[in-house]
């Protein structure tokens, strides 16, 4: 495969309308202008039905598009054959299949189909891509294993080790990390965006964790429940608004200082202060009052302050102080965080309820 100059782009969409045509034409979206090149990682986020897998399908060739233009590597997609789409976009969407007897190694070796020929044989350099492809994710140990006998994150990880395997300038992935644990989230993010950062090819996947799509892409985009799209870096989407609009919703609301979603509480959040030391247990401690539904305020604000916790750091690890905003009241103290919790909890009115 010829390597293109960098500042080529792998991937190009102007004016592009996404949707279906059946015996009339229904579009999902429309005017969406997108353009991804090498070391782009780029993550799209969105609520259920705003038209995610779609557009993912349409980027890759796998679904036409209604209007507007589309080219893969410089050239328009529609006219490129199976083959040639093959060896410039790898994908993993979410639909099943039955693994029959197949190992991983089986899995991502068809990685290689596009290189292989007709008689799919294996050369040196098609088993040191699906070696390393495999040991990108963590299973090597398994790579004997039926996809059968594995968990659904392990038989994820083999498809994703597929795609590397199939060493294409773009990447597209539909939820890779749906049916991951924590750690095998980050885990796969950290993958992803080394493979575009180190390697030289962009990257693009679907994602509900609005948390990590944040904190790794370096291209945010974006469709809203009215099926609008829109890309730029995480944190001018963020402080845009645009985050905010596309996912707020009765009860919830994104809060631009923590980048997270929170509840919102029928009667205004009281405060609380947090003096000590920067670091681990002043970090916990702070999720501890937010988890409380207490906002950390430092100096004075708007909201009714209920009072302070100094934290300070001992052998056994950190005790807490709590300080009542009233004057008359006793210091207390607490030797660990579930203790923290049970003060600050019973300092909230009882209007109001701890985890209302």
């Amino acid at each position: 495969m010829t390597r293109r100059d960098a500042g080529s782009a792998f991937l190009t969409a102007k004016g592009l309308a996404i949707g279906w045509r059946t015996r009339v034409e229904s579009p999902l979206a429309a005017g969406i202008d997108l353009e991804l090149g090498p070391g782009d990682f780029a993550v799209l986020v969105g609520p259920n039905g705003a038209g995610k897998s779609t557009l993912l399908r349409t980027l890759a060739g796998h679904q036409a598009p209604l209007r507007g233009e589309l080219s893969l590597c410089g050239d328009e997609v529609g006219r490129l054959s199976v083959e040639e789409r093959s060896r410039r976009a790898a994908c993993v969407f979410t639909d099943r299949f039955d693994p029959g007897y197949f190992t991983v190694f089986d899995i991502v070796a068809f990685g290689r189909y596009p290189y292989t020929g007709a008689r799919n044989r294996l050369g040196e350099r098609d088993l040191a891509a699906v070696e390393g492809a495999i040991g990108a994710v963590g299973l090597g140990s398994l790579v004997g294993r039926r996809l059968a006998e594995l968990s659904d994150g392990e038989r994820q990880k083999a498809l994703i080790a597929r795609a590397i395997a199939q060493d294409c300038p773009l990447l597209v992935l539909d939820e890779p990390t749906a049916f991951l644990d924590a750690a095998a989230r980050v885990e796969i993010f950290h993958i992803l965006r080394d493979i575009a950062r180190f390697s030289g090819k962009a990257v693009v996947l679907s994602t509900h964790d609005v948390d990590h799509a944040i904190g790794y892409a370096g291209i945010l985009w974006l469709m809203d429940a009215n099926h609008r799209f829109m890309a730029g870096a995480p944190e001018d989407l963020a402080t845009s608004g645009a985050m905010g609009r596309a996912f707020d919703g009765e009860g919830f609301r994104f809060d631009l200082v923590s980048g997270a979603f929170r509840s919102i509480e029928a009667d205004e959040p009281y405060a609380i202060g947090l003096e000590g030391p920067d670091g681990i247990s002043r970090s916990w401690a702070a999720r501890l009052a937010e988890r409380l539904g207490l906002v950390v305020q430092s100096g004075e604000g708007g909201l009714v302050k209920l009072g302070s916790v100094s934290i300070a750091e001992g052998e056994g690890g950190p005790t807490f102080a709590l300080r009542s905003a009233d004057p008359a009241a006793p210091v207390l103290e607490a030797a660990s965080y579930a203790e923290l919790a049970r003060l600050l909890a019973a300092l909230i009115p009882e209007r109001r309820g701890p985890y209302r």
